[in-house]
């Protein structure tokens, strides 16, 4: 069955409300930190936050399938000109009105988000919020496919992998955070050491032996993941 069109009057509304609260000088500096090809309107995340809230709470923008939902947020991520479009779509994605469909047939949005967006400030809030929502609803199928993540051939796959149960605490699942990661641990680009500091030194909130234990296992793990995981433990 063929994609349904997005909701083209959803998209323009979101498009117009933040090209009017544009701030060329923040602008240019958020563009400079984040090293973003994509330019930036330069809202600041409350203002960026305030000016969606009453657009995706709009009876008259409600998408009342799963299709013309994912067809939206595909559409304002892929037809993106500015940075602040993709966060729009992150926020559409995340909506409360929109969570019966954040299930396991979500990881193909979810995928081709993280495929396409390939940094940092994206694919964390991915993994960290709307991978981990589904590994919370379907733990067995989504510790499977988190397993083939960790081993795929893109860095920012693999990153999510690792990063998707950052956040769920007591709920952390050690042997599924440690298949994630293991297979990394030799990686040597930066973003990788980077996710296996961050993921070991959250659960080190809940399980600091744990997390002692494991880096104590994995000599192999370089310093800066090293440095990350016991950064709060003493």
């Amino acid at each position: 069955m063929p994609r349904p069109e997005p909701h083209a009057g959803l998209i323009a509304a979101i498009h117009a409300a933040l090209a009017a609260h544009a701030d060329p000088v923040r602008a240019a500096g958020q563009q400079r930190y984040m090293k973003s090809a994509m330019p930036y309107l330069g809202l600041t995340s409350p203002l960026l936050t305030a000016t969606l809230r009453p657009i995706l709470r709009d009876p008259a923008y409600r998408l009342d399938t799963r299709e013309l939902w994912e067809a939206t947020v595909r559409g304002l991520w892929d037809g993106a000109t500015h940075r602040e479009h993709w966060y729009a779509a992150l926020a559409l994605a995340g909506h409360r009105h929109y969570r019966a469909w954040r299930d396991l047939d979500a990881l193909g949005l979810y995928r081709h988000l993280i495929l396409t967006g390939q940094w940092w400030d994206v694919v964390d809030e991915i993994a960290t919020h709307r991978v981990r929502e589904v590994l919370d609803a379907h733990p067995e199928a989504m510790s499977t496919a988190l397993r083939q993540w960790a081993i795929d051939d893109n860095l920012w796959i693999r990153r999510s992998a690792m990063l998707s149960q950052v956040g769920r605490r007591e709920r952390t699942h050690p042997q599924l955070l440690a298949d994630t990661i293991t297979p990394n641990i030799e990686g040597r680009d930066f973003f990788s050491r980077k996710a296996i500091g961050w993921a070991l030194r959250d659960y080190a909130r809940t399980e600091p032996d744990w997390v002692r234990a494991f880096v104590a296992a994995h000599p192999n793990l370089s310093g800066l993941s090293r440095r990350e995981a016991l950064k709060h433990l003493t």
